[in-house]
């Protein structure tokens, strides 16, 4: 009869739980007592039960095995702690001249510093500065391009709103723009039609 694969997970009844501990325990032991005979290995096991008890296999002194395992982690963590301590060295030492490099350049765009320059080193200076100029330019151009624009539409909106507040008043008056000026013909009727009278003689009391 084929067995099921055995789930890796707590068996939550006692009594089973005790007899699976017992036999993976026994065979555990009965391994690493093969592993040492066979291989000529240095082997030491030890088991906790659920209840605190101790078992324990050794193919020499436990002891010994211990303290040879202690001191062998030990110098193992010295020599894993030293790696990180010589990369953060040596990280530090490319940042520090990383960043001498960069004082170094920016002495020589602002003009100091150009007594030890070689040509080469001078004419990159020169190309650094022209490409420089040439994005300062450009940025500087597109702004004010946006800044005008912002302006006359500014200027259109104040237009606007000139031209309504125009309307308003004068339909506030009951005029429209074609009624501001009477006509030239009623103009002149009205110079025509005008009477004079004259009067000859002292004037009447």
């Amino acid at each position: 009869m084929v067995r099921g694969k055995t789930q890796m997970k707590r068996i939550e009844n006692d009594t089973s739980r005790q007899v699976t501990f017992s036999k993976r325990r026994n065979g555990l032991l009965k391994k690493a007592f093969e592993l040492s005979v066979l291989c000529d290995a240095e082997v030491a096991l030890i088991i906790f039960s659920p209840r605190g008890k101790l078992y324990e296999f050794s193919s020499s002194s436990l002891s010994k095995t211990i303290e040879k395992y202690q001191k062998r982690a030990k110098d193992m963590g010295s020599k894993t702690a030293e790696i990180p301590m010589q990369l953060s060295k040596g990280n530090t030492l490319d940042m520090e001249k990383k960043i001498e490099h960069f004082e170094v350049c920016r002495r020589r765009l602002l003009g100091e510093g150009l007594d030890s320059c070689s040509i080469e080193e001078l004419q990159q200076t020169e190309n650094q500065l022209e490409r420089s100029l040439t994005k300062i330019r450009a940025r500087k151009n597109h702004l004010i391009k946006e800044q005008i624009e912002r302006l006359k539409a500014e200027e259109r909106k104040l237009l606007e709103e000139k031209r309504k507040l125009l309307e308003e008043i004068e339909c506030g008056r009951g005029l429209t723009p074609a009624s501001r000026e009477p006509p030239r013909e009623e103009i002149r009727r009205e110079t025509m039609d005008v009477e004079t009278e004259l009067f000859i003689g002292p004037p009447k009391r």
